[in-house]
């Protein structure tokens, strides 16, 4: 590195992805990935050839082929129990812009730079949580309706699929 704007691009860079970007990603896997017919964590069989006893049985009766081939009910519960302990918010989790000691500088500068960053975040949250509830973007909802959470900054305790953890702790 060779400037300052290229020491902050990294460290933006870095600070995304340790907490925005893997925050979309994990939180977001249980309410679809949590339906093992969803995302099936393996299949046991090929993909049946026309003229074979599998493609028949296939043709005649697809869910049943389908249920024979994906992972079985031991691993789903495995896989699914792993998916939601990874999704969950432990009960101290600290959030993207907060700090669990108040006294972590003397800097002001510093300290006026998170404060004003703690208001972004906030306006941000505002924003989508102003969206989520406007009929006209339609595309804010689908059949069950489920409004758009994953980059709201904060969360509960728990399975929420919303929250930006300052960091990743697995």
């Amino acid at each position: 590195m060779q400037t300052r704007q290229e020491l902050i691009q990294s460290c933006a860079s870095i600070i995304w992805i340790a907490s925005a970007l893997h925050a979309a990603v994990n939180f977001g896997q249980y309410p679809y990935g949590g339906f093992i017919l969803n995302r099936p964590t393996l299949s046991r069989r090929w993909i049946p050839e026309p003229g074979t006893k599998e493609y028949d049985e296939m043709v005649k009766s697809p869910q049943t082929a389908y249920l024979r081939t994906i992972t079985p009910k031991r691993q789903t519960i495995i896989d699914l129990t792993v998916i939601e302990i990874l999704s969950r918010h432990a009960s101290d989790e600290i959030y993207l812009g907060e700090r669990d000691n108040p006294n972590w500088t003397s800097d002001s500068k510093a300290l006026e730079s998170f404060k004003k960053f703690g208001s972004k975040l906030a306006e941000i949250e505002g924003k989508i949580t102003a969206r989520n509830n406007d009929s006209n973007k339609k595309n804010r909802y689908g059949p069950v309706q489920l409004p758009y959470t994953l980059l709201l900054p904060t969360s509960e305790e728990g399975l929420t699929f919303r929250g930006i953890p300052n960091s990743i702790s697995i």
